[in-house]
Order: structure tokens, then sequence, then C-alpha cells
């Protein structure tokens, strides 16, 4: 291949094309703008299952990783018109965006031929975006804390999960954390989930004291402590999707695990160059999740008997 030649790549019944192929996005091992193309052809199922119907931010790097990123809301003009997108509106700002809606993987690679490293999906879909169907529980580790104390918390927060009947999907962040998703119904609008999920994180928190922090403002929290980030629940709030890669130069990825490898996974491990072969030996880990449905409603009576609000941003 020529250098920075084009090339085409067969979609399912798309082709879209990848210009400057040759450009290296991640600098520590080297891999390229198609190299990312093919990881996201690899864990083809995965990603169109965690994108699938979701608003999705975008995060851009134009010239790899090391360079610029971009926030992109919007799909720009010129997209090929096959490409489907939902109307987002944003009442605080009084303005709204026409952002990617993920349907088949081709608009998948078709974001990567943009420059898209990372999909940041919101967690609701567009048959209705004002009621989410994902809650989200993000353990985010302080700048003490170490991943041991990370697994822990993980484990306090399955216990509960099962405790109320609910299933949990696990995967790395792709960076120092971990997140479990948890399906559920699309009866109540955000902020009703984000005090279910703050009422779940009070929950682990009087659990796991030593390890656990819900406190809000950053300057409060214990640095050793891991924090339960109740808040990614909010709206308009994203984090990167299962199979996402990150923008960083190892091209790590965030990857569903089963709860049996909480205590072994390196999240240092889970990059574009590992994931493909794991996920063609174990497919998609988050297969079943549209099918473990869970209500809200025993959180959200904790949360009135604790009397919970989760504070505005």
């Amino acid at each position: 291949m020529a250098k920075d030649s084009a090339v085409e790549l067969e979609v399912g019944h798309r082709t879209v094309r990848i210009s400057n192929p040759d450009r290296v996005y991640f600098p520590a091992r080297g891999e390229t703008k198609l190299d990312l193309a093919q990881y996201y052809l690899s864990v083809g199922d995965g990603i169109v299952r965690a994108l699938a119907e979701r608003p999705c931010m975008l995060h851009r790097f134009p010239s790899g990783v090391a360079g610029e990123k971009v926030h992109q809301k919007r799909v720009p003009n010129g997209a090929p018109p096959w490409l489907e997108t939902v109307r987002v509106d944003f009442p605080r700002y009084k303005r709204h965006a026409y952002e990617l809606c993920v349907t088949e993987l081709a608009s998948v690679i078709w974001a990567v031929q943009m420059s898209t490293v990372e999909f940041h999906p919101w967690n609701s879909r567009r048959a209705d975006t004002e009621r989410p169907d994902e809650w989200r529980i993000d353990l985010d580790p302080m700048p003490d804390c170490d991943f041991a104390a990370v697994r822990r918390v993980a484990h306090v927060a399955h216990e509960i999960l099962d405790e109320l009947g609910a299933v949990g999907w696990p995967k790395t962040s792709g960076g120092s954390g971990l997140h479990i998703y948890v399906r559920i119904e699309p009866r109540w609008g955000f902020s009703d989930v984000r005090r279910a999920a703050l009422a779940f994180a009070k929950e682990v928190e009087l659990r796991a004291p030593g390890d656990v922090t819900t406190a809000w403002w950053r300057k409060d929290r214990d640095p050793s402590k891991v924090f339960v980030d109740y808040n990614q629940n909010a709206r308009d709030h994203t984090i990167a999707s299962a199979y996402s890669v990150r923008g960083v130069p190892e091209a790590l990825v965030s990857t569903p695990i089963a709860w049996d490898e909480v205590d072994d996974v390196e999240p240092g491990d889970c990059t574009i160059a590992t994931v493909p072969a794991r996920f063609a030996k174990l497919g998609d880990l988050h297969a079943g999740i549209d099918e473990a449905v869970f209500s809200l409603d025993t959180l959200l009576e904790w949360a009135d008997r604790d009397g919970l609000e989760a504070e505005e941003d």
C-alpha cells in the first residue's frame, strides 16, 4: 500500500472509504487509523450492541491521540445519506443537535474515517431519549487509590445487585476503573435514575466505608478511595461504551469482562492488539444485557427513605 493511500472497506452491504490509513494514531505500539478501523470490524457485534439506537457523542483525534481532541455532538454536513441520526435537545442552552445513531457497523467505521477513536453513547435510546434504559455504575478510583480497592468495591456492588435481583454487566473503563451496566425499564427520567444510582452508591459506601466515597465535591473526597460516580446517569453525561477504544497512546479498550475475572483482569492488558482475539474466543460478554431488565422501584424507595437528592452539576 502506498503511504497514506485511501482504502475501501466492505462493511456489510456498505463500502466505507478510509483516508490516511497509515497515519499513526497510537504511538505506544504504532497502530494506525486502519488498525483502528480493523479493530472495530473485529468486535462488530459488540460495538453495535453497545451503541445501538443511542445518541452518541464522538471523541475525535484528527492527527492521532497525541494531538488535539475534538468532542463532537453533531453529525457534520456531508455525511452519507444512509447514516442515521437522532435529535437531542439542550434546553438550558436553547440548542439541539443531531447526533450519530448507530444502527449498523458501517456507521461505526464511518465515524473512524472521521477520526473518531472513542464512542460515548447516552444511556437512553432514540425511541425516548428522556427515559434511560441503562443504569451505569462508575467505579472511579481517586489519585492515591490502587486497583485492588476497585476490585473490592466491584465485589460489594455485585453482592448488592444480586440481593436486588439485578444483573450487572462489568467492563474495564479503559482507564483505571471499572464500570458496571444494568439494563433498566425505560420508565423514569434522568433525575430519578440518578437518585436511584445515588441510593445504590450510598449502600456500597455503607458496606465498604474504608474503600468508598460518594462525596460530591472532589475536594471532599478521600484520595485513597473509590468514588462511586452516580452522576454518570445525569442527562447528557456519557462514558465510553463497551468496546470503545480510549484516546491514549496504548490504545486501551473498555472491555466487557465476566464477574470471575474481576480479581485477575489487568486493564492495561486490554488493547486493540489483544481484544480481537479475546472477542473471537469469548464473543460479546454483554450479549444478554437486553434480556436482563431491572426495575428501579426498590432503589427509589431507598432514596425516598433516606431523603436523597442527587445534586445538580
